[in-house]
């Protein structure tokens, strides 16, 4: 009988070590969904080639890494999905563009890393990693109660992504003066930038003022040669503006800005994640000019590490698809690598290269830091 119980014992402890094993030896497959061919090809290479630095560092033979082609096409993106999913895959990273999102519903147990920093109307399954409004906006909202902005003006285009914006303000409760919509056509713009600043009464004002003072038996030489030297007169009722907007766009903004005497030595001018564009640094007649960000030294080394591995410089997705392999592995860890839907829905933090990420009910928020554009160079405020 106690020769019996030892065999059973032995059989036993070899049973539960060959599971150890064949567990230690499984592959943990994690899907890639991005454009490898057409159009934004550059970006889909790119973004394997980050996946595979990523993979790298991580240094765990068990991480299988599925790349598929997406095409940019949402019928393309729910097929190479569908593949995966019968490949035994539970978690994708991708699609890049939201658009490519639409039917990826059909796979219910299938959850997706989009790479897109759009929230709105996502399907259920689908988790937006990228720098989201509500992480810009949060930010901001932290540098205004620093700085004790009370008065801001939110200054938005009229763009598919305003919607964003609209979602980001009304969840993160940033006190504002008041919103205005403008349009991108600079032709529109000014006019419309006139208006919000009041910039004909201001104008008007001046004119005013110095007949008073020309008129006057008392003449002050002094505060009239001051006024003649002024564009507009009289107080401006806001103490910052927000400026939804990029690139050449947000430059037309900041230009209207100036002529209509509002300058950012008056108000603080404040924007969104620029991902440190270089050009902002040359439009001196704007700055300072704010904005929430990624961490600068930590793009910056990766920038750096990509090009010397690939002689190649990445785009920004590049790096938040580094980032996303270690979120991946980190809650996949967090959960003895059970790959199940739960790993994404309770809350948790982790800490990658680009900042903060945290995780609550399939929801992706950033803790980002802050910037200035200033004196030929990006400067850190906190």
């Amino acid at each position: 009988m106690k020769t019996l119980i030892k065999l059973l014992s032995l059989l036993t402890l070899n049973l539960c070590l060959n599971f150890e094993i064949a567990l230690s030896s499984e592959k943990i497959k994690i899907g890639l969904i991005v454009p490898l061919s057409g159009e934004y090809s550059e970006i889909g290479n790119s973004i394997v080639k980050a996946v595979r630095l990523a993979v790298n560092k991580i240094d765990d033979e068990r991480i299988l890494i599925i790349p598929e082609d997406t095409r940019s096409n949402p019928i393309d993106a729910l097929k190479v999905s569908k593949k995966l999913y019968e490949e035994g895959v539970k978690i994708i990273i991708g699609p890049v563009f939201k658009e490519s999102s639409k039917y990826l519903e059909d796979l219910k147990d299938v959850t997706f890393l989009s790479l897109t920093n759009k929230i709105k109307n996502n399907p259920p399954n689908v988790i937006s990693a990228g720098v989201n409004a509500i992480s810009q906006i949060n930010t901001i909202k932290k540098f205004n109660k620093i700085k004790n902005l009370e008065r801001s003006i939110f200054l938005i285009p009229k763009t598919d992504y305003r919607r964003e914006i609209d979602l980001a303000i009304d969840k993160t409760n940033i006190k504002i003066k008041d919103k205005f919509i403008y349009d991108k056509d600079p032709t529109l713009l000014t006019k419309q930038i006139e208006k919000l600043t009041r910039y004909p009464q201001r104008k008007q004002r001046l004119k005013n003022e110095i007949k008073k003072l020309e008129n006057s038996s008392t003449k002050n030489k002094k505060k009239l040669e001051n006024l003649k030297k002024k564009d507009t007169f009289g107080g401006i009722n806001f103490d910052s503006v927000i400026i939804a907007d990029f690139d050449e766009s947000l430059k037309s903004v900041g230009t209207s800005l100036l002529y209509t005497d509002v300058s950012s030595k008056r108000v603080t001018y404040i924007t969104l994640n620029q991902w440190f564009d270089n050009s902002l640094l040359k439009e001196t007649a704007l700055q300072p000019i704010y904005f929430p960000s990624i961490n600068k030294t930590n793009y910056d080394d990766f920038v750096e590490e990509f090009y010397k591995t690939y002689n190649l410089r990445p785009n920004q997705l590049s790096f938040l698809s580094y980032d996303l392999i270690g979120l991946v592995y980190f809650l996949l860890y967090d959960n003895n690598f059970e790959i199940s839907k739960k790993v994404f829905y309770k809350k948790n933090k982790f800490k990658g290269k680009i900042g903060i990420f945290e995780i609550n009910k399939n929801v992706i928020t950033h803790q980002l830091n802050f910037y200035s554009a200033e004196d030929n160079k990006f400067k850190k405020i906190f």
